[in-house]
């Protein structure tokens, strides 16, 4: 847990930091008006227009990096400050180590006084043409000679969507098919359809795509060919496996998108790639000559590009007050499938063999993949008052998939501090806020995580009691809700697995958490977690269990509040020959007949005792189908408490105790909520957005 004199310096170093950007000084400017041929050290251009900034940041890369070579032993900080508007970029802005600071004199990319650079990698749409149908069209050459592809659209702001099928709620796959020879043994690329649901004679059959629902993922797959006949759409690709989970199953949702002749909605759009034509649907007000419509070009806007071969790195850069806007996505020719998480999904902002490199007060929105991903060799690199929102997939990914030997080359100690991060997964529903894979030493902390449809925050990316290096990682004062929204199963709101001795989570505040069919969990201890603590949260309204350990050994879990689960308030499903928790001095709070505890406790590795437990209308209630009486003589919740807490407002998410709580009984301790959440107020991008998917929520 942090402590006091923790807190207070993470709250000072962002004020610092704060004023700092208020009263900067810069060596050099950049601005729209500016010319790469002249000092950049004027703020604007001179009145004889003879000198002023310069007009793009490699300009300024090169300046500051002669500067930095005539001052080695600088003693402050090195700054380039951005001026207001939109920079449209053709590539990925790149910084090396030949850009690097040093420990007093780091390198500043900052935006100038109170003004909002935008770095978008997406083109201005102009020269549309009205048609008699009041739809709006407009043929982009690059399209048409096959340069250029793109699946998102960006409207005044807002995205719009791609016409999909149906128009309201889903199909469902009408039989599971064998694979085809191509495929055999490997994964699903087909399946049976009803009726008239997927058509042979659409537009453009293989620009078609399927976004078939799974069970924690979804495979957006390209239509190959249809056999009408006996009602078969067969894919380009396939899936990853042909497991259960993986596989096109009988009675497993699909939606079926850009089909041509579907478009008929307000905000819709469609791109004709082979005659380069893009046709929008207005909605009502908009105004060709008005509407700003942009369709991103560029995949990735920043990237950060240590040399690890030769172990050199991009060191002390800081970015600070930036936009990253307009990222490109483009559905690969096989589709797109991954087991989990959507980490293969590439992000907006990427860095590899970066170190003590921080994004300050920097926006990402309106982009195909993951906001910003610290990969192979990236230490100490922070993310701090940042906002994430409109994403294709996740908000920040930290580590690899695979385990680096290298202690030197192992991504570790990150801060990813005081951020919204939110509406993700509007391509690819299984991302996640914040994902950390192999990775230890990460400090994940007073975040607003929200409008995902997987799971808030995961730690860990062992299945099992293999080594890793997911360990001492804290996961605190974070708002995480409105997770899952009934799109996907199997999430929870912080998700861990495998060997995690050190990590801790406390102090988050998680609610809202609906998966479409089984889980739906707040804190969901999956395969072989081991050695994790979770302690002072409060987690309500989820759908099955506050907590749930699937399998794992001796964690612990401890004075936390779980209340209005909607099925089994606990859960625990494998039982092995070792304890699984330790479940002490917590509050359990629900209501109706919904069961306390769910799944597999038939054994006793497990330890219960010093909690509360409360059936708002004073019901009876049993133990895994036991009486208080016999599950204490199976040695759990000897000391324990049936008795009504006295929250202040339970029903509005107060759960605060009145005086005279019963809760002091069991050692309780209250639960710091005003310290949950953001440092900062946020205003911009915290309204909600219309759903990507459509959604099954409890009623």
């Amino acid at each position: 847990m942090m402590s006091t004199h923790g807190f207070l310096l993470s709250w000072i170093l962002l004020t610092a930091a704060a004023a700092a950007a208020a009263t900067i000084e810069g060596d050099f400017h950049v601005a729209r008006n500016g010319n790469d041929q002249w000092s950049g050290k004027l703020a604007e251009p001179n009145a004889a227009k003879t000198d002023g900034p310069f007009a793009s940041v490699a300009r300024a890369q090169q300046a500051t990096r002669a500067l930095r070579k005539a001052q080695a032993d600088r003693p402050k900080p090195m700054v380039v400050l951005v001026r207001g508007g939109v920079y449209a970029l053709a590539e990925p802005l790149t910084f090396t180590p030949d850009d690097s600071g040093t420990t007093t004199s780091p390198t500043v990319y900052a935006a100038y006084a109170q003004e909002r650079p935008v770095f978008s990698g997406g083109v201005v749409l102009s020269g549309w043409k009205r048609e008699a149908d009041g739809r709006w069209t407009l043929t982009l050459p690059d399209v048409k000679g096959g340069t250029w592809d793109f699946t998102q659209l960006f409207v005044n702001g807002q995205r719009r969507y791609r016409p999909r099928l149906p128009q309201t709620g889903y199909y469902y796959i009408a039989d599971k098919m064998d694979p085809t020879p191509k495929s055999a043994g490997k994964g699903s690329d087909r399946f049976k359809y009803a009726a008239e649901e997927i058509r042979p004679d659409w537009a453009n059959l293989r620009d078609v795509e399927v976004l078939a629902f799974q069970t924690w993922t979804m495979a957006r797959m390209r239509v190959d060919s249809v056999d009408t006949p006996n009602r078969v759409v067969n894919f380009t690709g396939r899936t990853r496996s042909l497991q259960w989970y993986s596989a096109f199953q009988k009675g497993n949702r699909f939606l079926v998108e850009n089909v041509k002749e579907a478009l008929s909605q307000p905000g819709q759009w469609y791109l004709d790639r082979p005659s380069g034509v893009l046709t929008y649907i207005p909605m009502p007000g908009e105004d060709p000559t008005s509407t700003e419509i942009i369709a991103p070009k560029t995949d990735a806007l920043l990237r950060l590009k240590g040399n690890i071969q030769e172990r050199k790195w991009v060191e002390r850069v800081v970015f600070r007050g930036l936009t990253f806007a307009h990222a490109n996505w483009v559905t690969p020719p096989e589709g797109n499938n991954y087991p989990q998480a959507e980490v293969n999904i590439d992000a907006a902002i990427t860095a590899s063999g970066a170190r003590d490199c921080a994004f300050e007060q920097c926006t990402v929105t309106h982009v195909g993949g993951y906001a910003i991903e610290f990969a192979a060799a990236c230490k100490r690199n922070r993310v701090d008052g940042c906002d994430m929102t409109d994403l294709g997939a996740g908000g920040v990914k930290i580590g690899l998939t695979r385990i680096e030997p290298d202690e030197d080359l192992l991504t570790s100690h990150h801060v990813v501090r005081d951020n919204l991060i939110a509406h993700g997964g509007r391509l690819h529903p299984a991302a996640i806020g914040v994902w950390i894979g192999h990775s230890p030493y990460n400090l994940i902390e007073h975040n607003d995580i929200s409008d995902f449809y997987y799971t808030g925050v995961s730690v860990g990316w062992s299945w099992g009691y293999a080594p890793c290096p997911s360990h001492h990682n804290t996961v605190a004062y974070n708002h995480i809700y409105n997770i899952g929204q009934g799109v996907l199963s199997d999430m929870g709101g912080i998700y861990t697995l495998g060997l995690a001795p050190g990590s801790v989570l406390h102090h988050n505040l998680i609610h809202d958490v609906h998966a479409f069919d089984y889980g739906g969990w707040g804190i969901y201890f999956d395969e072989g977690t081991t050695g994790m603590v979770a302690e002072n949260n409060i987690v309500f309204r989820t759908k099955t269990g506050g907590f749930h350990q699937h399998y794992g050994k001796e964690n612990i879990v401890r004075n936390n509040i779980f209340a209005f689960t909607i099925k089994d308030q606990l859960q625990r499903s494998r039982m092995e020959p070792h304890l699984s928790f330790t479940f002490e001095r917590n509050i359990v709070y629900w209501k109706n007949t919904a069961s306390l505890l769910g799944s597999n406790w038939s054994d006793d590795k497990y330890k219960m005792d010093y909690n509360l437990y409360w059936r708002t209308d004073g019901q009876p209630f049993d133990f895994a189908k036991m009486s208080l009486e016999k599950w204490r003589e199976k040695g759990q919740d000897k000391n324990s408490i049936i008795a009504d807490p006295l929250f202040v407002d339970p029903q509005n998410g107060n759960f605060a105790l009145k005086s005279g709580s019963p809760a002091e009984k069991i050692g309780f301790e209250p639960i710091e909520v005003e310290r949950i959440g953001p440092l900062t107020t946020r205003g911009a991008g915290k309204a909600a957005l219309p759903p990507a998917f459509p959604l099954t929520l409890p009623q």
